[in-house]
């Protein structure tokens, strides 16, 4: 097996994030190597033709600080360090290509999901992710 030594797990924070999570622990014992959980929340205007932001920025700020909740407690689950994970705000594919060449990381792991209808065509983070990483990339198979 090859030697991951940084890993970044990519995880949405849903019930499928504890495989993602768990997954890439296991390869970081197997190599000890290190983990980072990562998790980027991707901001969707509610009213894009409105002209009163500060609502959305309330709500967005709501969003981030209960994800980075989410992500201390799944950290402190998996036994990792504290500290060993971060919130984003931006694109998935593009904050987790940014933080995979920032950081050297060796592997990422991602959740990937089957689709069906148009979710096929518009939501594909794992592709758009395996075709840009400067390193390896496991898809876990999540529901």
């Amino acid at each position: 097996m090859k030697a991951y030594s940084r890993i970044l797990a990519a995880v949405d924070l849903t019930e499928g994030s504890r495989a993602v999570a768990d997954r890439a622990c296991e390869f970081a014992r197997a190599t000890q190597g290190t983990v980072w959980l990562l998790h980027v929340v991707e901001f969707v205007p509610i009213e894009p033709m409105s002209d009163s932001l500060i609502p959305v920025m309330q709500i967005d700020d709501q969003i981030i600080d209960r994800a980075r909740k989410q992500i201390a407690t799944l950290a402190q689950e998996l036994g990792l360090p504290p500290g060993s994970g971060s919130v984003e705000a931006g694109s998935a594919k593009s904050e987790i290509l940014h933080h995979a060449r920032e950081h050297n990381c060796d592997l990422i792991v991602l959740g990937a999901r089957e689709r069906h209808g148009l979710s096929i065509l518009i939501h594909r983070t794992e592709d758009s992710v395996l075709h840009g990483a400067p390193c390896d990339v496991l898809a876990v198979r999540t529901r």
